[in-house]
């Protein structure tokens, strides 16, 4: 038994026979916060920490208890080893090797003891992305980002606020708040960037504009999680740039919380998350409302969306069902050229996953989206379009492990979309794949994995997409790491059929592929400090870019070959003391030019050549937490600005107030050319706890 500042440690041997009582019994515990894995005999790696609820079943998208055995694990009275931690409050302790930080004894340090000492578990933090399965970071072969979303939370007020943190992902937002944004990831297109819900499709096939138009609060999330570079060998088409999937998790404790704020430019927002938890069932309920007048004519958002998901234990394992939905009319102003426009999109989303044991998991999930896109906003029938598709996605995935951690995991994914739009017309396709990943972590210094994916697409398409990573331990402290993959995306029907007086699809366009190879290293010298460095490189083919020969010719969407892109990226985390954290990013781009040849690119350039992020968190006495963030980015051919933000909140108690100033430096800038942002802002609220943990 170890005992901490905020709680016990208890260790626990039992048989395999047994599992299913000690996990009877762990269901009692609701205030139980993490489980960790103590004995890794088989492995040189650090154990793992894993968050409720406890024993779950493995599957994609979510942490599971990592089990191993004091033997043959195939034998049924293997020795199994876990602890846990009961806590008074939700707050987790580090799992990381070596000495730990002395607990704070003063009353004076109870606000540090309840900050999260992140870095201390940057080596140890588990990510479900750029593997078959979940593993540490400190396994990982990729460059992979997890942003703990319930950390701090009431510093950020949307999804691209996180994204914002990491210098490699580059948001393009036509506004604040509730306002549609593009996600790209290595200079990359919106276009080539994997969008997943709890590991499931959301890509939009009518445009990626609509990608980040997420069905579900933030405020149900568990973190955000961001693979670097091509994952089309575990995730599918699109996935060139990159991977974000937003994880939701669930409860350990019933509980219910409300919140509401109002600030500049009319915004005011309301926020509410109910849990109720049994001993084999649990469910949650979400709601959010975020309105603003506009910061000018024509600009005005309300952003609307509501989730309810159950999950339920059974002896075949775990259901999880999740429904959502969004609505989000916003004033169009200059989005598309020099028109007053009105644009209103929806989403509906659902989806069961369900263990089958503990090495089988399938799952499926179906997504409908409308988009309504007005011309002149007074004026309606001068020109609209009515757009309304639909996706669906069945996977069944499965795993053979051996020899403690080495395994073979493998899987059939089928996937559809559809679209009846006034523009576009009405198409549909379909497309399967089986895939192989053959994971070996046994090794005492190195890591290797090495995958394969058959696509099969409608029209007569097929990709086959390869990949391979490897990691080695120069040092206890040192990681070295490559890997090579390879990326595609189908283009969205908007790219094959749309037509206006200013811009014609074509209907003849390839699939766009790309080749993405990287290598770094990764230094853990203390459990407070970690830094990476990674540089890459990647040849795109079949490009897809909307093009011109002069300013008054149309654009026309086109396929173009000898692009690639090239940089290096870089980060520094650093755990000052218990009450305060330095994280530095900063990524620098290098994207060829030649293949143009005169012509004018209407998407291909607007990346970042140089972009750095500098965020500090910090506790300011017993009762404030301070959050500032300072992003300088340049784009190609423009000229650098700085972006200034800072977050003042109170974290404690049931009643937390906090204030959230954006843009403090008051700066003119666009991230998509000729659609101005906002200045300054502020957004000043309170989030009231009505029972439950806090």
């Amino acid at each position: 038994m170890r005992i901490g500042g905020q709680g016990v440690v208890y260790q626990i041997n039992y048989l395999e026979q047994h599992k299913s009582i000690v996990a009877s019994i762990l269901e009692f515990l609701h205030d139980v916060s993490e489980v960790f894995l103590l004995d890794r005999s088989h492995s040189s790696h650090p154990p793992v920490s894993v968050s409720p609820p406890i024993l779950q079943s493995a599957r994609p998208g979510r942490f599971h208890l990592f089990q191993e055995a004091d033997g043959d694990p195939s034998l049924m009275g293997a020795r199994w080893q876990v602890a846990i931690l009961v806590v008074g409050s939700p707050f987790f302790v580090s799992a990381q090797q070596g000495p730990q930080p002395p607990a704070a004894t003063s009353k004076s340090a109870d606000a540090a003891q309840t900050q999260k000492t992140k870095l201390e578990t940057v080596r140890t933090t588990v990510t479900v992305l750029g593997a078959p399965d979940p593993i540490s970071l400190g396994e990982s072969a990729r460059s992979v980002v997890v942003m703990d979303t319930q950390e701090h939370s009431l510093a950020f007020d949307n999804v691209e606020d996180y994204l914002r943190t990491d210098s490699s992902i580059q948001i393009s937002q036509r506004g604040a708040g509730g306002y549609p944004a593009d996600l790209s990831i290595r200079g990359t297109s919106f276009e080539q960037t994997l969008v997943l819900l709890d590991g499931f499709r959301v890509n939009d096939p009518e445009t990626a504009h609509n990608n980040l138009d997420l069905p579900v609060p933030l405020d149900t999330m568990s973190n955000i999680e961001v693979l670097h570079g091509a994952g089309s060998t575990l995730y599918g088409a699109d996935a060139l740039g990159g991977v974000a999937d937003f994880l939701t998790a669930r409860p350990a404790a019933s509980s219910l919380w409300v919140s509401g704020g109002a600030g500049s430019f009319g915004e005011n927002q309301q926020s509410f998350v109910g849990n109720y938890v049994r001993r084999n069932w649990s469910e949650q309920i979400a709601g959010h409302r975020d309105f603003s007048s506009g910061f000018m004519y024509d600009r005005d958002y309300r952003n609307e969306n509501a989730s309810a998901e159950s999950w339920v234990n059974s002896p075949l394992g775990t259901t999880d069902i999740l429904l959502g939905g969004s609505d989000t009319p916003f004033g169009a102003n200059n989005f598309y050229g020099n028109y007053p426009s009105w644009e209103r999109t929806k989403g509906w989303f659902a989806s069961i996953h369900q263990g089958l044991g503990t090495a089988t998991d399938a799952g499926f999930a179906y997504r409908r989206h409308t988009d309504n896109y007005v011309l002149f906003r007074d004026d309606p029938a001068i020109y609209a379009n009515n757009h309304i598709d639909g996706s669906w996605q069945a996977i069944l995935r499965r795993k053979t492990v051996w020899s403690g951690a080495d395994g073979l995991y493998y899987g059939l994914d089928f996937d559809g979309d559809s679209i009846h739009s006034n523009n576009l017309g009405q198409h549909a396709r379909n497309w399967g794949s089986g895939y192989v990943d053959l994971d070996l972590r046994s090794w005492k210094r190195a890591t290797l994995s090495a995958g394969a994916r058959q696509e099969i697409i409608s029209g007569g398409y097929d990709v086959f997409s390869p990949e391979a990573a490897a990691a080695f331990s120069i040092l206890p402290a040192l990681k070295a790491r490559v890997s090579a993959g390879y990326g595609f995306r189908l283009p969205t029907y908007t790219d094959l059929y749309y037509s206006d007086p200013t811009t014609v699809g074509n209907s003849h366009l390839k699939p766009e592929s790309a080749w993405s190879y990287e290598g770094g290293f990764d230094w853990y010298p203390r459990s407070s400090l970690a830094a990476s460095v990674t540089g890459f490189y990647s040849p795109q083919k079949n490009f897809i870019d909307y093009v011109r020969t002069s300013p008054t010719a149309l654009w026309h969407a086109t396929n173009l070959n000898g692009f690639s892109f090239a940089g290096t990226e870089a980060s520094l985390s650093w755990q000052v003391n218990r009450s305060q954290q330095v994280n530095l990013s900063w990524t620098w781009l290098d994207g060829a030019q030649s293949v143009l040849n005169g012509l004018q690119s209407e998407y291909l350039f607007n990346y970042p050549v140089n972009n750095a992020v500098f965020n500090w968190y910090a506790n300011v006495g017993r009762w404030v937490m301070v959050n500032t963030r300072v992003e300088a980015q340049q784009r190609f051919q423009q000229t650098a600005y700085p972006v200034w933000d800072v977050s003042v909140v109170h974290e404690q108690g049931r009643i937390q107030p906090f204030l959230q100033m954006t843009n403090l430096s008051n700066t003119g800038y666009d991230e998509i050319l000729g659609v101005p942002m906002p200045g300054r802002a502020f957004l000043g609220g309170v989030k009231i706890w009505v029972f439950g943990p806090r």
